[in-house]
């Protein structure tokens, strides 16, 4: 009963919510709080059972090979337990950030069932619940990131998200289908005891399909437009969406289905490589924002493309104690972005900063060490979880994985400590004119300063707090790790990446060797950032710099690899083309058309049969003798010959 209360009560509050809306004002932020919290604790009281053996619930039996049901097990406890933890500090975080918004009821009731749909897709024990959890995940996130509707980029942003995740669920279906059609089964164990039942080509296109699912949800390229966009949202929803559930739902698939993988090396190879791949690129993209929030954006992407390329070698515990860290030392940024946003009066581009370190130095403190730890700093969490992917590639013999991860950290490092001096070094650049920043077009000439403010009507606190309770984990959360093989994090999981490529024992480097390398590429892209935005002269010639530097920014990095272009001129206008034919031919012309010809035949029939219809019993008398003659010539001339 606790694991179905753990699943429903998020549910429950989302019901309450919608229903009661008008009534719960005031206090929609506390009812949708509580109830993420109830199911975090009933998530810590089932620990004990989920690490035993695990826990299995039954929900329904549709048809044999389809018993739908409920699992909690250390994977699944994992990712229960970032959802209602993370989200639940996200939810209180809310209370501040979302105050006098009057449509907070229904924020926290898409928030509260946001949780219900990811909890949905990681607690259940068979691949179509997954996907029912798949969907709504998918349908949440169309609510969330549409959340402020009358603004035409936020329902833009939500339909992009919407449409690319449903290419996403095509592929996830797809190969629902081909293993049930296969194993007559879509239960996890029972398909992973089947593997041997399924050829190699067969394997590796079910494994293909699931991954475009994955690519999809954790906005791996090509399929990662959506995720930069999505920034239209709250900053809570990019904080719950970026953080801790949806783009990591695709990593939490690979996990699970390693069986799969493990049995398909050349869907592993292709797994690595797009994650090697996205963390690249998502990080040379970070180096062309200047929205704080998009800079956070493509870092998401890169991050997840590292746990990607992690779980993709194989290297699973390595992937996921990113995906672990990841979680909070990203909401700690983007809710501590969420606090210089707020405190500016909606303001997010860092040209329209500076200064920042004096009158927020809370939020400075926080985006720091956030920053530090995303950066893999040692000593820090995202230091473990990094270094622990790296070098997990190049222990199973991908050197090329290996130097992009290498280069992709110190590129993180530039990207990020950009951010920093930009927003938080310097003098306040709120007042400087638009157009000498190279802000023509994006917003007016002039800009009213503003001074830092507390939340109206709610205590500072509330989204404070927060965000130091995230800033614990980000720094202790990697110690877990510490012992290999034997260490707590290694024993959590068991038995249950077995059959998973083994490390390699001559690297060609050791660990150790592989730490400083890595620290050593961080460096210099810190210096490099430094030299750049953090010196003195770079301080007092900031207006001018960073005015230069938009202005002759690569458009290849502007436009995003010129993706969304590709895809407008592949896939939008094509489509717009074919909508118009048929709108202005086949509709009318055709399809109306047909039925008013079928209206006309059936009504000229109807005139004949009228007319025939006179009433006059001679009439009736030809019409017998006339199909009489017809029957009788039909069976004496047509049969007998």
């Amino acid at each position: 009963m606790m694991l179905y209360a753990l699943w429903l009560v998020p549910l429950l509050g989302a019901v309450v919510l919608w229903a009661f809306g008008p009534l719960l004002r005031r206090i929609s932020g506390g009812v949708g709080s509580v109830t993420i919290a109830i199911s975090f604790l009933l998530t810590l009281a089932l620990w004990g059972g989920a690490t035993s053996g695990g826990i299995h619930q039954a929900l329904v039996t549709w048809m044999p090979g389809f018993e739908l049901g409920l699992a909690l097990d250390p994977l699944s406890l994992l990712w229960a337990l970032i959802i209602t933890g993370v989200g639940g500090l996200i939810h209180v975080y809310s209370i501040g950030y979302m105050a006098g918004d009057r449509g907070a009821a229904r924020f926290f009731a898409y928030m509260n069932f946001f949780v219900f749909a990811m909890l949905t897709l990681v607690l259940s024990d068979n691949f179509v619940g997954l996907l029912v959890g798949w969907g709504l995940v998918g349908l949440a996130s169309y609510f969330l990131i549409g959340y402020w509707f009358d603004r035409p980029a936020a329902v833009a942003a939500a339909r992009k998200a919407f449409v690319i995740n449903v290419v996403g669920d095509v592929g996830l279906m797809f190969a629902i289908f081909v293993l049930f059609a296969n194993l007559h089964t879509a239960v996890y164990a029972d398909v992973f005891a089947g593997i041997a039942q399924l050829g190699p080509s067969t394997l590796f296109v079910v494994c293909v399909a699931i991954f475009i699912a994955c690519a999809a949800k954790s906005a791996q390229v090509p399929l990662q437009t959506w995720l930069p966009d999505a920034m239209e949202g709250p900053t809570p929803v990019s904080a719950l969406i970026h953080a801790a559930t949806m783009v990591t739902a695709g990593v939490y698939l690979v996990a699970r289905c390693a069986p799969l993988w493990n049995a398909s090396p050349g869907a592993q190879e292709l797994v690595g490589m797009v994650g090697a791949v996205t963390a690249l690129a998502g990080a040379i993209l970070g180096l062309a924002q200047w929205d704080i929030k998009r800079v956070l954006a493509y870092s998401t992407m890169s991050q997840i493309g590292y746990m990607i390329m992690g779980v993709g070698v194989g290297a699973y515990s390595a992937g996921v104690l990113h995906f672990f860290t990841h979680a909070f030392f990203k909401a700690q940024l983007f809710l501590a972005s969420g606090l210089v946003i707020h405190a500016l009066h909606d303001e997010q581009d860092i040209r329209r900063m500076g200064g920042l370190r004096r009158t927020q130095p809370f939020a400075f403190w926080a985006m720091l060490v956030g920053t530090l730890s995303i950066c893999g700093v040692p000593g820090l969490a995202g230091f473990f979880s990094k270094d622990a992917v790296i070098y997990g590639t190049l222990e199973r013999g991908h050197v090329g994985l290996y130097l992009i991860g290498v280069l992709t950290a110190g590129i993180t490092a530039y990207y990020m400590f950009r951010m920093i001096f930009v927003a938080f070094a310097g003098t306040s650049r709120q007042a400087v004119p638009a157009a000498e920043l190279g802000m023509d077009g994006q917003s007016p000439d002039t800009h009213p300063a503003s001074e830092p403010h507390p939340p109206a009507n709610v205590p500072e606190w509330v989204m404070q707090l927060p965000v130091a309770v995230l800033m614990v984990p980000t720094v202790i959360a990697g110690y877990v790790s510490i012992g290999g093989d034997a260490s707590p994090w290694s024993n959590f999981f068991g038995s249950l990446f077995e059959g998973a490529p083994a490390a390699t024992l001559d690297a060609g480097i050791s660990e150790i060797g592989s730490t400083l390398l890595v620290f050593a590429v961080v460096a210099v892209g810190f210096a490099v950032a430094f030299a750049r935005y953090g010196t003195s002269g770079a301080k007092a010639n900031a207006v001018e710099r960073l005015g230069r530097e938009a202005r002759t920014m690569p458009a290849v990095l502007a436009r995003g690899y010129f993706v969304d272009d590709a895809i407008e001129m592949l896939f939008v206008r094509p489509a717009q083309a074919l909508g118009i034919v048929f709108a202005r031919f086949v509709d009318p012309h055709v399809l109306e058309g047909a039925v008013r010809d079928f209206s006309w035949l059936a009504g000229a029939l109807g005139l004949v049969a009228r007319r025939w219809e006179s009433g006059f019993v001679r009439g009736y008398a030809i019409t017998i003798v006339v199909g009489v003659a017809v029957f009788l010539a039909y069976y004496v001339f047509g049969v007998a010959r």
